[in-house]
Order: C-alpha cells, then structure tokens, then sequence
C-alpha cells in the first residue's frame, strides 16, 4: 500500500500475524544480557514502511530538515528524537484521518526485521556492507572488515529482507513505541507493549555508525526520547 503526499511515495508492506521466538540465544556472538529468548505472538498484522522515513516526506509534513547529511532527499531523516517523531505523526494523522500512523513496538519492529528467520541478521549469519550500512572496520563474529561510509545512504538503496523491508539492519537507528525495558519477560507473551514507564525509548537496528553487531535482529538501545543524533531515525507502521 503506497502513501502519496505532495508527490512523495511511502510504500507499506502488510505484516501477517503470527509467533516467533524475541531476543537471542545463549550462544550468539555479541549478544547483551537484555535480549532473554522468549516466545511472542502478535495477533494482529499490520502495514509497516517498507524503509526509514525520508528527508522528503519529513519535510513537506513539517516544513523543515534537521538532518546532519542532507544533500539527496531520499535520505533517511535523522537527528529526530521521540518527541519530535511524536509531532510529526501527529501532523500526518491530521493531514489523513483515517492512517492511524504510529511508531511499531519493539516486538513489532523485530518481528519484521527477522522476516521469519532466528538468526542473528535476516540476511543469515552474518552481514556485509554491500547489505547494511554500517562500520565496516567492526564486522561482526570475525568476519572480514569492509566499508565503512561515514554517513547515511538513500533509502531502498541496499537488498531488502525476505519480506520485502530495506535497511532494518544499519543506517540509521529507529525509535519505536516502547519504553525500553531493562529485562524481557522470560514467559510467553501475546501483543507486549512494553513498560508502563520509563525514562529510555526503544531503538532498533544499528546505524551507519556503529559496528555490524548493533546491527543484529536482537540488539536493542534504550536512549532518552528528548536525545537527537545524526544516526536517529524512524519507520511508521499503521495500525
């Protein structure tokens, strides 16, 4: 499903329900204390973007770009926080009532970036820079170092995953709903919305500044959500 606005496009790809194993295991190289396996169910699917939220659209709904690297619009918006991303859907949802444009939980986030895979990146073991952008002078588990651009790319410019969504892994971080939980639950749990309360926002995904292994499906970032950095960005889902 496309969105147009002032003849910028924001393709949707439709998430199907269904249960998948969150976090990672004992095993994986470079995993944190915070991404405890357990099983989640999401009984409802859902539209996400197909990339990060553009310079494009970002700035015909807000009228500016506070982006660090600016010279193509097709280039993720970054140096946003939470609460600038909250006013940005707010003035979208008034432009299209009926979009219920919102942030994806850190379940739905992960969901979609593993595209049905339970290894450490949806592209399989391992990740590469013709893939993701990251820094390649960190890869990750030993493999081979490799690019590293020192900025942001366009989006929809590297491979998708098998569902259909590009850039999960790398370019810019991406802010979720949540409240950044210091523990999973270690049960089964069914459509999780994160903590109550907190003081850190969810990001997901790595960035064009950090090593490979940020850029894992598992990998989660708690970050105060009045922060801005040049490697913040976002993707809508609509619910």
């Amino acid at each position: 499903m496309d969105l147009d606005y002032q003849g910028i496009r924001q393709r949707f790809r439709w998430i199907m329900p269904g249960t998948f194993q969150m976090g990672s295991p004992d095993m994986q190289a470079e995993r944190y204390h915070n991404e405890t396996l357990h099983e989640v169910t999401l009984t409802q699917g859902f539209w996400l973007a197909d990339s990060a939220c553009t310079q494009a659209l970002w700035t015909a709904v807000m009228g500016v770009n506070p982006s660090r690297f600016q010279d193509d619009p097709n280039l993720p918006v970054e140096n946003v926080n939470w609460r600038d991303v909250q006013q940005f859907i707010e003035k979208l949802n008034t432009l299209f009532p009926d979009l219920h444009a919102n942030l994806p939980t850190e379940a739905q986030w992960e969901y979609a970036c593993r595209a049905g895979t339970q290894t450490p990146f949806s592209f399989r073991e391992n990740i590469t820079p013709e893939q993701a952008n990251y820094d390649g002078n960190y890869p990750y588990a030993g493999g081979e170092t490799g690019l590293y651009r020192e900025r942001t790319v366009p989006v929809k410019s590297l491979p998708p995953n098998p569902w259909g969504l590009f850039e999960m892994h790398g370019n810019v971080w991406e802010w979720c709903a949540d409240w950044y939980a210091e523990e999973y639950p270690k049960q089964a749990i069914t459509n999780p919305l994160g903590p109550d309360q907190g003081t850190s926002r969810v990001l997901r995904g790595g960035s064009w500044g950090s090593g490979a292994g940020y850029a894992r499906s598992a990998d989660r970032l708690g970050y105060m959500p009045d922060g801005r950095v040049d490697d913040f960005g976002f993707r809508l889902i609509l619910s």
